[in-house]
């Protein structure tokens, strides 16, 4: 770790201040070339420290910007394509749906910035991720490791170090880095959350990880879920407006039971 990043470190907060985090997730993670993918952009009241995959509240579409990132690097704006799908301002959750031709691992993002008051005026620095790959074939779809270590300059981010799709299933480990600013960013808390799981207080050692000195962590999910990986970092950064820097970073993959597909 750089000292950049050990500087900043070293004044990270010690108190934990409760909100929304917001996470993308889709229909399936493997899509035939032409066919669609449906995405999902929600959020959940975290209350809890974010130990569940409950939804409560909505986003405001206007404070975020969510895309997908092609196998080449191309950016596609998904935001004209979102469907309010809540029958109240604060209920239920955007989708949107893509398609594409191009075969390989397309990255959905979605990233905001804008300040927030929790007892504490604090700029909220967001990035949620997931991943799907496009194929020519679902019977014998070709692993892309084009996105192993692809990071994609976002302030805090979950940069996969194995491939997320292929293979991928219970009981194979599932390794990540956690970036700040670039950098890796030591012995700060991952929670892998799969979904119907509600993790224990304060430190779940089954399903929580310390990051070490290269920022890594690795989790073997033990049966096939959705899985959501969520990390929250608070240091005194100030500006004219807020009074600390709060980042926060989620990944979501879908393990599958088995995989045999690659073998």
């Amino acid at each position: 770790m750089n000292s950049f990043v050990t500087c900043l470190m070293t004044l990270c907060c010690v108190g934990t201040t409760m909100a929304h985090d917001s996470w993308v997730e889709t229909n399936t993670n493997l899509v035939r070339s032409g066919d669609a993918v449906y995405i999902d952009l929600k959020l959940g009241n975290h209350g809890n420290d974010h130990r569940d995959f409950k939804i409560a509240g909505k986003l405001d579409l206007q404070k975020v910007q969510i895309g997908v990132v092609d196998p080449e690097g191309k950016r596609f704006d998904l935001k004209p394509e979102a469907l309010d799908l809540g029958y109240a301002p604060k209920e239920g959750y955007y989708s949107m749906k893509f398609s594409a031709f191009k075969p390989g691992i397309y990255t959905v993002c979605e990233t905001s910035d804008y300040v927030v008051d929790h007892g504490q005026l604090q700029r909220s620095l967001k990035t949620a991720k997931t991943f799907f790959q496009i194929s020519e074939s679902l019977d014998k779809p070709v692993p892309d490791d084009r996105i192993i270590g692809q990071s994609l300059g976002h302030p805090f981010e979950f940069v996969p170090t194995v491939n997320p799709i292929l293979p991928m299933a219970a009981g194979r480990p599932v390794q990540v880095k956690l970036l700040l600013r670039g950098e890796p960013v030591e012995g700060v808390k991952v929670s892998c959350i799969p979904q119907g799981v509600e993790l224990r207080p304060d430190f779940d050692d089954e399903y929580e990880r310390l990051t070490d000195k290269d920022g890594l962590i690795s989790f073997t999910p033990k049966f096939g879920a959705r899985y959501l990986f969520v990390s929250h970092l608070i240091l005194n950064e100030s500006g004219d407006d807020f009074e600390a820097t709060k980042y926060t970073a989620t990944l979501t993959l879908f393990v599958p039971e088995l995989c045999t597909c690659c073998e």
